[in-house]
């Protein structure tokens, strides 16, 4: 397995889409049924598999990402042969940056010198989708629009 196996939360929520791979493999629902009760390590190899063809969609598709910590920012920008960051640190602790008043905060006063900036980019050490999933993994989530990284991109330039 490249990746993780989907929760069961969002195994429900990708219940149709489920049905459809399964389909595609030829079982229905009454064979999935057999399957899962006589072959439960047949049924984790099928849910597996599944797990990282969604995996590997989302991932495909993931541009931006960010991550949120008490003192800190980090908003990246994946691309096709670089990842780039933008690392914002608070430097006052009366400033929680994992908190809508705390972004609030920083961006209505970006050049406080209560803020730090660091840019960078670099190539990736692994697979680009290993990458991020690995990011994913220490509490980053994927965001679509990335407003927060355009935003900081043109005040850090």
């Amino acid at each position: 397995m490249k990746y993780i196996q989907l929760t069961k939360e969002q195994l429900e929520e990708l219940h149709e889409e489920f049905a459809t791979f399964l389909a595609s493999q030829q079982i229905d629902v009454k064979e999935w049924n057999e399957i899962k009760k006589n072959k439960p390590e047949v049924a984790d190899e099928e849910l597996n598999l599944f797990s990282d063809l969604v995996w590997e969609d989302v991932l495909s598709k993931a541009k931006y990402i960010e991550h949120f910590s008490k003192s800190s920012l980090n908003l990246f920008c994946c691309t096709d042969g670089v990842i780039q960051r933008i690392m914002i640190k608070s430097n006052d602790e009366l400033i929680d940056l994992s908190s809508q008043e705390g972004i609030q905060y920083l961006l209505n006063d970006p050049k406080s010198k209560k803020f730090e900036f660091f840019k960078g980019a670099k190539k990736y050490d692994k697979e680009r989708n290993l990458e991020i999933f690995d990011l994913v993994l220490k509490g980053a989530s994927i965001n679509k629009e990335g407003a927060l990284y355009q935003n900081f991109e043109k005040f850090v330039n």
